[in-house]
Parts: structure tokens; sequence; C-alpha cells
């Protein structure tokens, strides 16, 4: 039994010892740690926001007819350039029957009390020339008989207005006619020739004909959230990135911001406009997805480090760095920052272009 036990005992020490030599062997190759360093730089700090939108046309309208009835003809489609007062479609009036019984009536009465003021008109007509009566019992006759010509006169334009929606006295004036109330371009046509459309009432907005806008002028309409509202302010600048045009900037300028947000997603929102300045080389269509970065403030040639340098302590209320004092010792300097971006931060004392700036190992 005692020669088991000095066997083990034995054992038990030759394998300390082997550890031993093993962990000294380990130490005496383990590399020293050497930390990489980097200076300060004078650079450029800009802090912004983005917001998210489209580029819609500042002008854009809808355009409807005056009456009810079926497109006869379309003279226009999207794409096309208009001027004021240009033609776009015709249509052809469907009468209210009852409508037109009432004018048809009215014709009727019309015709009749002008034959019977025709007939009395002749018949005194003739006495007069004779000497029986006197002018002015004449002239009454004569006026019935104007009244009544120029009653079926109005009768016939009326009626010819509900089947044709223009008359003779009107001449070319007619509003079967859609017009283009606007110089642009016609974004949209909703219509086809044989689609019935509604005029424009009290009770009904009516069928749009054709949207029209004027492209020359366009606007970026986007959302702030609620957390950066408070930063922007008419008259910044923007810059805008459109999706669609690859490698493009526009500038554009805040002239609107709307004083109340709405909840979308569960965060609140507010609508902001701003002017676009066009270029000549690009086309914008209406409604491009864009992109505006908002410049909330900015720092130009300023010492700046990378922002992942520094290391702060108490809450964040105090900030500091190591500085390399000899190759691979480093000692703590406080340092007094500024604008962040996010990535660099502007560095207002502690440090200089010269100091070499521990890289803390990740």
């Amino acid at each position: 039994m005692k020669k088991i036990f000095r066997i083990v005992l034995v054992a038990l020490f030759a394998i300390a010892v082997v550890a031993g030599f093993v962990y000294l062997y380990n130490k005496s190759n383990q590399k020293d740690v050497v930390y990489e360093t980097k200076n300060a730089e004078v650079g450029n700090i800009i802090k912004k926001t983005v917001a998210t939108g489209n580029v819609v046309p500042r002008k854009e309208i809808e355009i409807k007819p005056q009456v009810s009835g079926i497109i006869e003809e379309l003279y226009v489609e999207a794409g096309d350039v208009v001027k004021n007062g240009d033609l776009l479609a015709r249509v052809r009036i469907i009468p209210d029957m009852v409508v037109l019984n009432n004018a048809e009536n009215r014709l009727s009465v019309a015709q009749l009390r002008y034959e019977d003021s025709k007939l009395a008109y002749e018949r005194q007509k003739k006495v007069f020339e004779q000497g029986v009566i006197a002018e002015a019992d004449y002239q009454k006759y004569r006026t019935e008989f104007y009244q009544a010509q120029e009653e079926v006169s109005a009768a016939e334009s009326n009626l010819q207005l509900i089947k044709e929606g223009a008359s003779k006295k009107t001449g070319n004036a007619t509003n079967t006619l859609i017009r283009s109330t606007i110089d642009g371009m016609v974004l949209d046509v909703p219509v086809e020739v044989g689609t019935r459309v509604i005029e424009a009432n009290t009770f009904n907005a009516g069928t749009t004909i054709a949207n029209v806008a004027y492209m020359g002028e366009m606007i970026f309409k986007g959302k702030v959230d609620e957390s950066e509202v408070g930063k922007i302010k008419t008259g910044m600048n923007l810059m805008l990135s459109i999706g669609a045009i690859d490698g493009a900037n526009f500038n554009a300028l805040l002239e609107y911001i709307s004083p109340k947000g709405k909840e979308e997603n569960g965060a609140i929102q507010f609508e902001i406009k701003a002017a676009v300045t066009l270029d000549e080389n690009h086309f914008i269509r209406a409604n491009y997805s864009a992109n505006a970065d908002i410049v909330l403030d900015r720092r130009d040639s300023v010492l700046v480090i990378p922002e992942g340098l520094v290391r702060f302590e108490d809450n964040g209320k105090k900030a500091y760095v190591e500085v390399e004092t000899t190759p691979q010792e480093f000692q703590r300097r406080d340092v007094e920052l500024g604008l962040s971006d996010g990535i660099k931060v502007e560095v207002l004392n502690g440090v200089t272009m010269e100091d070499k700036i521990k890289v803390p190992q990740s």
C-alpha cells in the first residue's frame, strides 16, 4: 500500500514539474500587446437628420367637366405639354329626361304665344294703318309680339343647350369642350373614350378628366420625426438624393414645417416642404421618392478625432483619451469635446495634432 502511495506521489510531482515548465515556456514566448495609435486631424463635422418623402409639382390641378355626359373624344395623353386653353377632351351630353321635357314644353308654349301675338299684331297693324286706332294701342300689340318672338328664341336656345351644350347665340363657346386651365404637362388621363363623367357640383367633386401640372417648379414633401423637428427651421438648406437618379444631388430650401404632427406607426411625424432647385441636365418626374439631408449644425476646419477613441466616466460627464508618452506607454488626458456626427467628434481642448492617441482594443 505504501509503495502505491509513493508511486502516485512521485507521478503527481512529475506532472507538476512538467506543467510548470510548460507555463514558463509559454510565458516566455508570449508576445507583448502593441497598441495602435491615431493622431487628431483637421476636418469638417456635419450633424444632420434625414427626411424621406417625394418630389412633386408645386402646382398640380385636376381638370373636371362642367357638364355630365360621356367622353366623346380625347385629344391628349399623359406626357403631353399643353398651354392654358388647349383642348383636352369633348363630352357628349346625355340630357336629363325631366329637364329635357320641361324645356320642350316651354318651347311649345312660347310658340303658341308667338303665333297668337303675331295674329293680333298683324290685325292691329292693318287697323292702325287705316287710322282707326291710336298709336298707343297699336304699340301695345307690337311689344307683345316682339316679346313672344324673344321668348321663342330663348326657349330654343335653352333646349339646344340642354341637348348639345351650346346654342347659336353662344357661338363657339360651349361647356362640352374641356380645356386646360394652366400651362404644364399632362400627368395622367384617368378616363377613356366612352367613360361617363359627372360635373363638379355642390354634392359631388366631379370626375377628373386629366391631371395637369407645371413641371418647372417642384417641391419636396417629406416627414420629420418629432425628436428632430425642434432642431430645424424654415430657410435651412437641404440636400436631396433621388433614388431614380443615381449620382446626382439637388439643393432645396426648407420653406414649410407643419404646426401639427400625425401619428404613423407609433411615432409622431411632421410634414415639411422645400423648394427644389432644378438641374437642366435631369428631368424630375412627379412623385419621385427622395431623401433629404437636413444640416442641423456644422463645424468647418476644426480639430477632430474618431469618436471611438474617447472614453467616458461619471455618467458621460467627463471625457478622456490615452496619449502615448513613450513607446507603448500611455497617459490619461482629459479632453473637452464639441460637435459630433456619431463618427467623428470635435476636440476643443486637451490634445493636439502631434499627440498619438491610443486606439482601444475591442
